[in-house]
């Protein structure tokens, strides 16, 4: 989805309708802001970190019993 908006004079931007309810974003929620390739990158802060991270590099880990794995490193701590 692409729109065009304008700076006000304040330079602030109004955020259409239909991007916040596909954002599912409103008063008082916070957006990050990045500059990639000469670009403004604007989305939603994500509400939980802990959610936004899970799954995080699950391929790194598809082909390893995670249980043993920790089990194993939980146990040479104790040596």
């Amino acid at each position: 989805m692409e729109v065009g908006v304008k700076l006000s004079s304040k330079c602030q931007v109004v955020i259409p309708k239909h991007v916040r309810e596909a954002l599912e974003i409103g008063p008082g929620d916070e957006l990050l802001m990045k500059v990639k390739e000469g670009s403004l990158i604007i989305y939603p802060k994500p509400k939980s970190y802990t959610n936004y991270m899970m799954g995080l590099h699950k391929e790194v880990w598809k082909d390893v019993d995670t249980d043993s794995y920790l089990d194993k490193e939980r146990n040479s701590w104790e040596k």
